[in-house]
């Protein structure tokens, strides 16, 4: 069930956002596991590319109000109750975190490249909130088309800019919690390049002891594009903490687009 990834790696990474850990050893599930704003707007994105003639402004809004408790920064709480929203110039993580469908509904990488510009211009307007966003739509999209690793990589440096040469190792004894694209998109793409398998990928990205969901939730979306698998003790975790309606999202979108695993 596509998306699932970036729902799991939300949920996983929600107990340890304020509770930071240093290490891939942890509990996956715990009673401070929780969906929050990435699984929501994630959702919003992905009814938005269900529903012709919608836009993304009301579904993030609609999905918004639905979920007034789910965890939004004070920007887009403001976006989401102002009468007249318009984009806040914000260059947070929140384009990158709600990205993903994108990367599923379209076929070539130029296609996905415009969505993600456009899903990300309704409130992340900044040239950095822009770029996030296309970076993980980019990842997911070559990861899904079969792309290796190592192209993945020299793809995203040579595109975006962003150091990918460090080492998990090398990162996570000195970062800390970081809500820009700039500062955490980079450590989620190389939390997914260090993986070994989807849950692995889940691990590394909260191992960095930063903003542990979104991290989590990035890493997860690309993992899932790349292994085509999620372990089914996890899946069924996951879908017991979800409403049913996000789940019906979920199922429809991956109805209408999902493709065969790979060979």
């Amino acid at each position: 069930m596509i998306l699932l990834g970036a729902v799991t790696g939300d949920i996983i990474g929600s107990a340890y956002e304020w509770v930071r850990v240093k290490t891939t050893d942890f509990e996956l599930f715990n009673e401070r596991t929780k969906f929050t704003d990435d699984t929501v707007l994630t959702m919003a994105v992905a009814d938005k590319l269900l529903t012709p003639g919608s836009n993304y402004t009301e579904k993030l809004r609609e999905y918004g109000h639905r979920y007034p408790n789910a965890g939004y920064g004070g920007s887009f709480r403001e976006w989401l109750c102002s009468a007249r929203p318009r984009p806040y110039n914000s260059f947070g993580n929140g384009s990158a975190m709600r990205v993903s469908p994108v990367a599923w509904a379209f076929n070539t990488l130029e296609e996905v490249l415009e969505e993600a510009r456009h899903s990300a211009l309704v409130t992340h307007n900044h040239p950095e909130g822009i770029r996030g966003a296309q970076a993980v739509a980019a990842t997911i999209f070559l990861a899904r088309t079969h792309h290796e690793k190592e192209e993945i990589r020299e793809y995203i440096t040579r595109t975006f800019g962003y150091p990918l040469d460090r080492s998990m190792e090398e990162i996570r004894p000195g970062y800390g919690f970081d809500e820009t694209c700039q500062g955490s998109v980079p450590e989620a793409i190389t939390a997914f390049l260090e993986s070994s398998d989807f849950e692995s990928a889940i691990r590394n990205a909260v191992s960095l002891g930063g903003d542990s969901d979104t991290l989590a939730c990035i890493s997860g979306a690309m993992a899932e594009a790349y292994y085509r698998e999620i372990p089914s003790e996890i899946i069924s975790n996951i879908l017991n903490i979800l409403p049913i309606d996000l789940v019906k999202i979920l199922k429809t979108f991956s109805d209408k687009y999902e493709i065969p695993p790979h060979k």
